[in-house]
């Protein structure tokens, strides 16, 4: 590991990943607040030095006044260079949101780049005041379309979904045409 001026470092211009304008603003803040980590985790590069890992630290560097950074020097071939540079930024694990949630802070995590629910602070629920939910409900449920499901022994289905079937394709109205049937019945 070595350090050198940052002007020196040549970004890959074929590197695959991307930051968005947020996490890319937090990387740069997590810079400045904690540079000590640029050493602890410096730029890898080939011996072109041009970076192999470390894009959007690179980038982040030069936006936060970075003069030097450390490096890693590789001599890779140009096919593990390849290699590297998607196994560098694969991520193979995954959060344990229970540990999170309960050793750190979710302030903390989101200002370090981890996205974690945050509570709405400027959600006005006064507006759900004059709304009467009961009745809203009930609006809803009388709009919905309901079903009545018929079952038919086995050896009686195929006739019935043969008579279902033309009548449909007539476009009868299948819910009045049952309704109707329906109503010879009542008791």
């Amino acid at each position: 590991m070595e350090k050198i001026k940052i002007t020196e470092i040549i970004p890959n211009s074929n590197n695959p990943r991307i930051i968005k304008e947020g996490k890319f603003k937090k990387l740069v803040k997590s810079i400045k607040e904690f540079p000590e980590m640029l050493k602890i985790r410096p730029i890898v590069v080939n011996n072109d030095l041009v970076v192999l890992g470390g894009n959007m630290r690179l980038k982040a560097c030069i936006e936060a006044g970075i003069k030097e950074v450390y490096i890693t020097k590789v001599d890779l071939s140009d096919k593990k260079q390849k290699e590297f540079i998607i196994k560098d930024n694969n991520s193979f694990g995954e959060w344990d949101w229970d540990i999170l949630a309960n050793e750190w802070e979710n302030e903390e995590l989101n200002e370090w780049g981890i996205d974690v629910w945050q509570p709405e602070k400027d959600v006005d629920y006064s507006v759900l005041d004059d709304i009467d939910l009961d009745q809203e409900i009930e609006s809803m449920y009388q709009q919905t379309k309901k079903a009545i499901v018929l079952e038919f022994p086995v050896e009686g289905f195929e006739p019935v979904k043969e008579i279902y079937e033309k009548l449909k394709s007539q476009d009868i109205d299948m819910p009045n045409l049952f309704y109707n049937a329906m109503k010879n019945y009542e008791l």
